[in-house]
């Protein structure tokens, strides 16, 4: 009897979530199909399975205006332009994000390295990884896919 009133309590607690709880941990929740409605083969395997896209194939490394990069997720602004440097690795690389805009998880995939993956604060979209090679002031380089943004120019 003991195991039957737990489980009834705690189907009663999960029902008495309220209805706008997010199930997915972030702000933003889509279903699997939603997220491939709304994003290309590419940029699904980029920024919902983590995937990273080949270096030097972003016309976003190439950018020199001013403006904000968006999550393409969400359209999140997440990093500007003043912060945008050449690292010379083929993607694009920022110093640092806007304040509250991503985290950051531990990334085991590769044998023998722990990474640390950035993503966006509101959908989880995998942006790319941080690495402590970075120019001043922070030392960090925010190694980015360029799938994972958009750039929205200054005015």
């Amino acid at each position: 009897m003991k195991r039957r009133a737990f489980l009834l309590m705690t189907g009663a607690a999960l029902m008495a979530r309220p209805l706008h709880a997010s199930t997915c941990g972030f702000e933003i929740c889509r279903t699997e199909a939603e997220w491939r409605d709304r994003l290309s083969e590419n940029e699904y395997l980029v920024l919902r399975e983590e995937e990273t896209e080949r270096p030097y194939t972003s016309p976003l490394n190439e950018e020199t205006r001013t403006g904000t990069y968006h999550c393409r997720g969400c359209d999140l602004p997440v990093y500007v332009s003043d912060s945008k440097y050449d690292s010379g690795t083929g993607w694009p690389s920022f110093y640092e994000s806007l304040p509250d805009a991503v985290r950051t998880k531990e990334d085991r995939k590769l044998l023998f390295q722990v990474r640390t993956e950035v993503h966006c604060r509101r959908c989880g979209s995998h942006l790319g990884h941080i690495f402590d090679d970075g120019p001043e002031p922070t030392g960090k380089r925010h190694c980015l896919n360029g799938l994972s943004l958009t750039f929205v120019p200054g005015e």
